[in-house]
């Protein structure tokens, strides 16, 4: 039941993406079509739909309009990151940058960006504009904090988590919150929601980058966060956890120039030993807890077991 009105859900989002691409730059609808149709899984957009039908079951066809501007914001954050990190690949095809180049990769980042604004707009909702302007403005600054920590061994966990919460759970908090608004929750169950997305975020993407290092699904791009400099959760943890010659051997692997494969399994090797991808782990599904947890006093019907659903679901994925 609930399997098939996710489906359902979805299949109704899908419906609605292909719709309203619609620039008059026939270029533009190419590269975003090639980036929204690579296989995502639509979480952000189902999750303002469920967040919203929590509270009204019957909300018309414009719910699904409004929730896929998330999915053009993450598809945007997507295109600028490849640029950022010269990425080869996503989602285990060709990055757009390496077909169309950075500056059109850009550019048509900036139109998704607007895209999506122009969505909210047409709602003619103040709360949700705000919610959507912030949430834009907390995303670039995560990029840009990122960016910054790049190589950056010191990181601490609390400033790791600070830009993991601007990268990635603040739009799916947002997600949610704009459906409990359109929804039309109260206050309380407003926030109540708004916090179930952000640990939900904060455990998804710790759940990412423990995938970097350990997934074992054909086409997913292994140790690129490695490659990249990223210092991620399960290296922070390791790094704490080694003995000093471990920790020298690890910082030695993670500054190289030019790491070659036989390196990421070294390090992998050495975060293994040292607990790095046991702590991350627990520290995920801490997240999941108080993502569970912010739902207590929200009603029980049928939506409310889809959000429990989705959630150990991304708990349990393989990429």
């Amino acid at each position: 039941m609930i399997v098939e009105k996710i489906k359902k859900e979805i299949g109704l989002i899908e419906e609605n993406l292909k719709k309203f691409i619609s620039s008059q730059v026939p270029f533009i609808n190419q590269v975003s079509e090639y980036v929204l149709f690579a296989g995502g899984k639509r979480i952000r957009p189902l999750l303002t739909v469920i967040c919203a039908k929590l509270f009204s079951p019957n909300l018309s066809e414009n719910l699904y309009r409004t929730s896929i501007l998330f999915e053009y914001l993450h598809a945007a954050t997507l295109l600028h990151d490849d640029v950022v990190d010269s990425a080869e690949f996503r989602r285990g095809r060709k990055a757009a940058r390496n077909l169309w180049g950075n500056q059109a990769t850009i550019l048509v980042g900036d139109y998704l960006y607007a895209r999506a604004l122009k969505l909210a707009s047409e709602l003619r909702n103040p709360e949700v504009m705000e919610v959507i302007t912030e949430t834009t403005l907390i995303m670039s600054e995560g990029e840009v904090l990122q960016l910054l920590n790049l190589y950056q061994t010191e990181i601490s966990e609390e400033a790791y988590e600070e830009v993991i919460f601007r990268k990635t759970a603040a739009l799916i908090s947002a997600c949610c919150e704009v459906g409990a608004i359109i929804g039309g929750a109260s206050p309380a169950e407003r926030e109540k929601l708004k916090n179930f997305g952000k640990y939900l975020g904060l455990s998804f993407q710790i759940i990412d980058d423990l995938l970097d290092y350990l997934s074992t699904e054909t086409g997913k791009d292994l140790g690129r966060d490695f490659k990249e400099g990223k210092i991620t959760l399960p290296v922070i943890y390791a790094l704490k956890q080694a003995s000093s010659e471990d920790k020298r051997r690890l910082l030695e692997l993670l500054t190289l120039p030019e790491p070659k494969d036989e390196f990421f399994e070294e390090a992998k090797n050495l975060i293994e030993k040292n607990q790095g991808f046991k702590l991350a782990q627990e520290k995920a599904l801490d997240y999941i807890n108080q993502a569970k947890h912010s739902l207590d006093g929200i009603p029980e019907n049928l939506y409310k077991q889809m959000l429990i659903f989705i959630t150990d679901y991304l708990t349990n994925r393989k990429k």
